[in-house]
């Protein structure tokens, strides 16, 4: 298909083609200049720049009125599909969940994906059926994804700052806490820190850890972070609770994973030490770009809906 003129379609007045319509479904420049509300004289100009566009006549004149040339019925033929699908094109089309086809990209961390995401895919392919959802567990900074287009949402721990043309929503947050395996050393006895530091740690991988608020405020989370403490790095949950299941390792995370059962199998929560009152506030996020979008409208609300019902629940 050879390329488009991009410079000939700008210099044409689109508002011709609804003219001509005009023209051909009322056969009277007259009658035309009625319907849109114009001068005949107006209309009259209009036919000429339109016979100029399409070097033909159009038109031509006899005693039934204005007859159309060969050329303007070829053009009859296309046009009022062709002003349709511009209207579309200018309105957009409705959104409809139910004959939606195509992909959202969420980042969010595995320890929300084990709780919200059973849940919310089961609502999502009840009501969007042809929606695809990737998930994305490790991806830095976000906020600029999120901008550029390579994520549609985001769910991760609240930042210190957001800028103001990002929407946020937030979403609650869990205590900390340390997740050993049952009969743990730690389970029995005082628990303090001086314990806690003598066992190694499994430090989870979580996006964008340095803008966190908690990072910045929690003294605590300064203290599990100890990077003196012999540690396992992952990425991956799973993994990261079969070794604690198996091992003396312990993991700081959010208390509501023991929500999942079958995740948290075998695995217990134990407050931090001391009088620390620190929560993981997690929000929801989406870039201003998508403002307009019924389909990001949607699946916001679908979230929220979702994470409502999770709270009703517990």
């Amino acid at each position: 298909m050879p390329p488009s003129d991009d410079r000939q379609l700008y210099k044409t007045d689109l508002n011709l083609l609804v003219a001509l319509q005009v023209l051909l479904e009322e056969r009277s420049v007259s009658r035309a200049a009625a319907r849109l509300h114009i001068t005949q004289p107006a209309m009259s100009k209009t036919l000429s720049r339109l016979r100029e566009a399409f070097k033909d006549p159009l038109f031509t004149r006899s005693h039934r009125g204005m007859q159309p040339t060969p050329r303007a019925q070829e053009l009859e033929l296309t046009l009022q599909a062709t002003l349709a699908d511009i209207t579309r094109l200018l309105a957009g089309t409705r959104f409809d969940p139910m004959r939606y086809s195509g992909e959202v990209v969420l980042a969010l961390s595995e320890y929300v994906g084990v709780t919200l995401l059973p849940p919310l895919i089961q609502r999502l392919h009840k009501q969007a059926p042809h929606l695809s959802i990737r998930t994305i567990t490790r991806v830095d900074n976000q906020l600029e994804q999120l901008a550029v287009g390579n994520l549609d949402f985001a769910i991760h721990i609240a930042q210190a700052h957001y800028p103001e043309d990002f929407q946020v929503q937030a979403l609650g947050g869990s205590p900390p806490a340390i997740l050993v395996r049952e009969g743990h050393p730690l389970t029995e006895g005082e628990f303090s820190w001086e314990r806690l530091s003598s066992y190694p740690v499994i430090r989870l991988y979580v996006s964008d850890l340095d803008q966190a608020e908690l990072t910045r405020s929690s003294d605590a989370f300064t203290r599990m972070r100890n990077p003196q403490q012999s540690s396992l790095e992952t990425s991956h949950l799973l993994t990261a609770l079969e070794v604690l299941r198996n091992t003396d390792y312990f993991l700081p995370g959010p208390a509501y994973m023991l929500r999942n059962a079958t995740a948290a199998s075998g695995i217990v929560a134990l407050p931090i030490p001391g009088d620390a009152r620190d929560n993981m506030n997690y929000m929801l996020v989406m870039h201003q770009r998508c403002a307009n979008s019924p389909l990001h409208h949607w699946l916001w609300q679908q979230i929220l809906d979702t994470l409502s019902v999770l709270e009703q629940v517990e």
